[in-house]
């Protein structure tokens, strides 16, 4: 049996590859794709590139701060919902992985931290005479 720990990252790693596969087909494959270039096209796939080993490994810190990484996408999923027409099918997916996500990796960093006694720094009281 997985504990909670393994569990949320099973759950990351396999919804952030998936919205990775959704991304990519979207801006190589989708409706507007060409529209731009391909290196425009590309560029958006960047920032999903960049936590992609730290959050293969497990690492907490970068479940933490990949977090802000999926506001981008998520601005792009609520601006699809608006105006996708026949594609809201695929837009609400999209707006399904990344909510599933906003939520699981937060909480996989704060309790993967907690395994590792990883947190931050308490104040030390000041000395009263001092």
């Amino acid at each position: 049996m997985l504990s909670n720990t393994a569990l949320l990252l099973q759950i990351n790693r396999a919804g952030y590859l998936a919205l990775l596969f959704v991304m990519g087909y979207w801006f190589l494959f989708g409706p507007n794709s060409q529209e731009y270039s391909l290196v425009f096209n590309l560029l958006w796939l960047v920032p999903l590139m960049l936590p992609l080993p730290g959050l293969l490994k497990g690492n907490p810190y970068t479940h933490a701060w990949a977090s802000f990484v999926l506001c981008l996408y998520l601005l792009h999923a609520l601006t699809l919902v608006y105006i996708a027409g026949d594609w809201l099918w695929f837009a609400l997916l999209e707006l399904g992985l990344l909510a599933l996500l906003s939520v699981t990796f937060p909480f996989y960093a704060r309790h993967r931290g907690r395994e590792l006694g990883l947190g931050l720094k308490k104040k030390s009281k000041e000395k009263d005479g001092e």
